[in-house]
């Protein structure tokens, strides 16, 4: 089932975000995932406090390879660089709707 990578960012130090997004893209692409959105291009329709700097959304085909990928050896160089040049929030999201 697919899941969604769902982050909301907000940068302390920039620095890394270049080389993040220069290395970090085709690591998700090679585990089967998608960037839906990577933008700051937000309206807050409801609730409190400000939108994060950036929302991003990434498909992957299911919660197992997105929960691979963020654990990966291959990946946590680079999740430690975000987490030391940000602050945020970082959810998985399955594709389903609890609904029906």
């Amino acid at each position: 089932m697919t899941c969604y990578a769902v982050a909301l960012i907000d940068f302390t130090d920039p620095g890394w975000i270049k080389d993040y997004v220069a290395r970090v893209t085709p690591m998700v692409e090679r585990a089967g995932g998608r960037y839906l959105a990577r933008t700051n291009a937000v309206d807050q329709l409801e609730g409190e406090g400000a939108p994060p700097q950036t929302f991003l959304i990434i498909e992957f085909p299911s919660r197992e390879v997105a929960e691979g990928f963020y654990r990966s050896e291959q990946y946590a160089p680079f999740k430690a660089a975000r987490q030391q040049g940000s602050v945020g929030q970082f959810f998985l999201v399955e594709g389903l709707d609890g609904a029906g």
